[in-house]
C-alpha cells in the first residue's frame, strides 16, 4: 500500500521512502520537561503514534523515536521557582510525562532519547559544523553561521532578514551575526549543571540536540520528521540547516506538521498562555479512548478547536462503538462485501496524507450498516481498525463488571424505589468515582466503564 504525506519544505504530497536498511524512521518533537503537560501537546504525541501503527499495517517496518528535552533554559527556571535542581526537576517532570501519556493507552514510541544522554553525538555534530566553517566560537558559546547556509528560510518561507531567533538577552554581542542561533552555551550564573566540551564546561543548544538524537535513532536521512507547526521556525528550520551543512545529507525527506489544538480563533493551547488543560485531567474525566479520539477528530494538518463540549463529543462517539460491540450480534461467515469496502475505504484515507477524520467516517458508516442488518465479519474488521487509531479497547464485548459495583447499582435501584432520591444520587456519585457510568437499556439499567 503506497502511503503518502505531505511535506512543508515542498509543499507536496510525497510518498513514504524507506531508508538504506528498509525501515520507515519517523522522529518526532517530544516536550520539554519543564513542567507537566496538556492536551495540545498531546497531539504531537498521538498523531506519529498513530501514523507509526499505520504504517506497519501498510506494511512498512517503521521506527518511532519521540525524544525528551531534558536541557534546555525553561528548565532552569522552573527548577529554581520549584526550589529543587535542574537535573532533579527534569527526572521529575519526565516521569510526569511518560505517566501521563501511558494513560492515553497507546503504547510507548520504539525509541526515547533523551538530551542528556546525547551530549557525546551532540559535541560530535557541533565539532564537524565547526571545522566546515559553519560555526564558530565566542565567550565559550559556539554559533551557527546561519548565512553560510544558502537555504535558510526554505521551510518557513522567510526572508532570513526578517527572521529572530529569540536567544536569550545577552548572546548579541558574542554573534557576528544576529541571525546566528547557539549550538553551545557556556556555563551561566545560576545554571547548576554543565557538560565538558572543546569549548569548555556548557550545554547545548535546543536545535542542536533534536539533530542529535535523531540521527542517532534514524540516522540520515530519516523518512518523516514530524512535530507541530509551530516549531517550522526556528526549530526545525535551525535543524535543516545544522544537519545538512555538517553531514552533507536532508535530516529527513518528508516534514510533517500538525496544527495547534485551540481555545480560540488565534489562541493556540500553550502553557505561556495560561490557557491550558492538563491531559492526565482530561484522561481521568473524560477517558483514554475519548481524548484520542477528540486528537484525531480533524485532521491533523489543521488547528483543532478545544472545549470541554468538543471532549463529551469524543466521549459520545466512543459509546456508539462500544455499544455496537455490546448490542449487535457477531455474525459468522464469508465476510461482507461492504466490510471490505469499508476496510478499503478506511486504508485509502489514512494513505491520503493520514486523513483520519475520513478514516472515522468510514467506521461509523459501517457501524450503521451492520446496525441495519447484522453483516458477517464487521465486528472484527471494525475491531481491527479501531486499533489502528488507538480506539481498540473499545471493541470489547463482554464486559467484566466489579462486583461491588453490581451491588452498588442494586443498592441504587432500591433506594430510587424508595424514593430515597438523596441515597440514590450519593451512590451513583459513589459509582462515578469507581469510574461508572449508570446505563438505562431496555432491559433495565446497567454499568458501563467511563
Amino acid at each position: 500500500m503506497d502511503v503518502r504525506i505531505h511535506d512543508t519544505l515542498s509543499g507536496d504530497l510525497r510518498p513514504v521512502e524507506a531508508g538504506a536498511d528498509g525501515a520507515i524512521g519517523v522522529y518526532a518533537c517530544g516536550p520539554t520537561v519543564y513542567s507537566r503537560i496538556h492536551v495540545g501537546n498531546a497531539r504531537a504525541f498521538v498523531v506519529p503514534m498513530l501514523l507509526a501503527r499505520f504504517l506497519r499495517r501498510a506494511g512498512y517496518r517503521a521506527k518511532l523515536a519521540i525524544n525528551v528535552t531534558d536541557i534546555n533554559d525553561k528548565i532552569y527556571i522552573a527548577a529554581r521557582e520549584a526550589g529543587v535542581g535542574s537535573a532533579e526537576h527534569a527526572r521529575e517532570m519526565t516521569r510526569l510525562y511518560m505517566e501521563d501519556t501511558d494513560g492515553l493507552g497507546l503504547g510507548r514510541p520504539d525509541a526515547e532519547p533523551l538530551a542528556t544522554e546525547t551530549i557525546a553525538e551532540i559535541v560530535d555534530l557541533i565539532a564537524a559544523l565547526v571545522e566546515a566553517g559553519h560555526a564558530y566560537e565566542s565567550g565559550g558559546d559556539v554559533y551557527f553561521r546561519v548565512r553560510s547556509f544558502g537555504d535558510y528560510g526554505a521551510l518557513s518561507n522567510r526572508d532570513p532578514d526578517d527572521m529572530d531567533q529569540g536567544e536569550e538577552a545577552g548572546s548579541a554581542s558574542l554573534k557576528e551575526d544576529n541571525l546566528d542561533f547557539a549550538l553551545w552555551k557556556a556555563t551561566k550564573p545560576g545554571e547548576d549543571t554543565s557538560w565538558d566540551s572543546p569549548w569548555g564546561p556548557g550545554r547545548p543548544g535546543w536545535h542542536i540536540e533534536c539533530s542529535a538524537m535523531a540521527e542517532r535513532e534514524l540516522g540520515v536521512p530519516l523518512s518523516i520528521h514530524a512535530g507541530g507547526i509551530d516549531l517550522v521556525f526556528p526549530h526545525h528550520e535551525n535543524e535543516i540547516a545544522q544537519t545538512l551543512a555538517a553531514r552533507g545529507e536532508p535530516l529527513a525527506r518528508i516534514w510533517m506538521h500538525n496544527g495547534m489544538v485551540q481555545t480560540g480563533p488565534e489562541a493556540k493551547m500553550a502553557k505561556s498562555e495560561g490557557n491550558v488543560f492538563a491531559l492526565g485531567e482530561a484522561v481521568a474525566r473524560f477517558g483514554a479512548e475519548a481524548v484520542v479520539d477528540f486528537l484525531v477528530s480533524g485532521h491533523y494538518r489543521q488547528p483543532l478547536a478545544f472545549s470541554e463540549e468538543a471532549l463529551e463529543q469524543a466521549v459520545a462517539r466512543t459509546e456508539r462503538f462500544r455499544d455496537f460491540f455490546r448490542s449487535q450480534p457477531r455474525l459468522e461467515g464469508e465476510e461482507d462485501p461492504r466490510v471490505g469496502a469499508a476496510r478499503d475505504e478506511f486504508d485509502a484515507a489514512l494513505s491520503d496524507d493520514f486523513n483520519t477524520p475520513k478514516a472515522m467516517g468510514a467506521l461509523f458508516s459501517l457501524v450503521a450498516d451492520a446496525n441495519r442488518s447484522p453483516l458477517a465479519g464487521a465486528h472484527d474488521a471494525l475491531a481491527d481498525m479501531l486499533e489502528v487509531l488507538g480506539l481498540g479497547k473499545l471493541a470489547i464485548e463482554d464486559e467484566v463488571v466489579d462486583p461491588d459495583a453490581e451491588r452498588l447499582l442494586a443498592e441504587r435501584e432500591e433506594a430510587r424505589a424508595s424514593r430515597d432520591f438523596a441515597r440514590a444520587d450519593a451512590l451513583r456519585d459513589d459509582l462515578s468515582e469507581r469510574g461508572f457510568e449508570i446505563r438505562d437499556t431496555p432491559s433495565g439499567p446497567r454499568l458501563v466503564r467511563r
